[in-house]
């Protein structure tokens, strides 16, 4: 299935379930993705963070395409991959990737233009990152000294910091795929910071609409109290 075009794949589905095709097609292309609370683009950006950290590979060639259409450029696609794998887990992102290629190379994006390891690191707010580092190594360092270190080294200090996908972006991705893998302790201080980066709460609640049709319903209202409590706070 995952190696299926788009219009096969449409298909596809409609011959294995004429249900789901039509609640695609009415429900799904005709109203949800036309809503105007998000741009086409946000919803992609969500979207490939649902197929990729839950290794939906079936969906990942359509949603590649549909993101390219809609705006997500390929610099961006290669560092969202990069950035699940440190939320979901580097086999998912490494799956994502060789789709991603084989995509890239019938449009002709040379994977050399695309971000490298090495980059010029956006400023580092050093007030709540060493807030944030003292507080993960006060309560864990005893635990695991080894998570500590990767998560302020490689993760904020690094990750975080690449600039071919703006925080904003980075911190819906990453809430999209905590609420779309159930992580829901995770999401007070990611929903903080994607809010913090500019998602606006009208925005951070329209995620939520888009991620319980990738994501499933339980998911999204086991995260919905979590997201009324963040909401209230501010």
């Amino acid at each position: 299935m995952d190696k299926l075009s788009p219009s096969n794949q449409t298909s596809a589905v409609k011959s294995g379930s004429p249900a789901l095709a039509h609640y695609e097609e009415k429900i799904l292309a005709a109203n949800l993705w036309q809503r105007s609370e998000l741009s086409a683009r946000d919803r992609s950006v969500i979207t490939l963070a649902v197929v990729i950290s839950r290794n939906h590979l079936a969906e990942q060639l359509s949603q590649f395409t549909l993101a390219l259409n809609n705006g997500v450029k390929p610099e961006e696609i290669s560092e969202i991959i990069a950035h699940l794998a440190f939320y979901s887990g580097w086999g998912n992102a490494k799956a994502a990737a060789v789709m991603a290629a084989e995509l890239f190379a019938t449009k002709g994006i040379n994977g050399s233009a695309l971000p490298a390891g090495n980059i010029i690191p956006l400023p580092l707010d050093q007030q709540a990152e060493e807030q944030r580092a003292q507080y993960v190594s006060s309560q864990f360092a005893a635990v695991s000294p080894g998570v500590v270190k990767f998560t302020t080294e490689a993760v904020f200090n690094d990750l975080w910091l690449r600039p071919d996908l703006a925080p904003r972006d980075r911190s819906l991705v990453t809430v999209s795929a905590l609420v779309a893998n159930g992580q829901v302790a995770q999401i007070p201080f990611h929903l903080n910071k994607a809010m913090d980066n500019g998602l606006t709460q009208q925005q951070a609640g329209e995620a939520l609409t888009q991620l319980a049709f990738y994501a499933g319903w339980p998911n999204v209202f086991s995260a919905l109290p979590i997201f009324k409590q963040v909401f209230a706070s501010r």
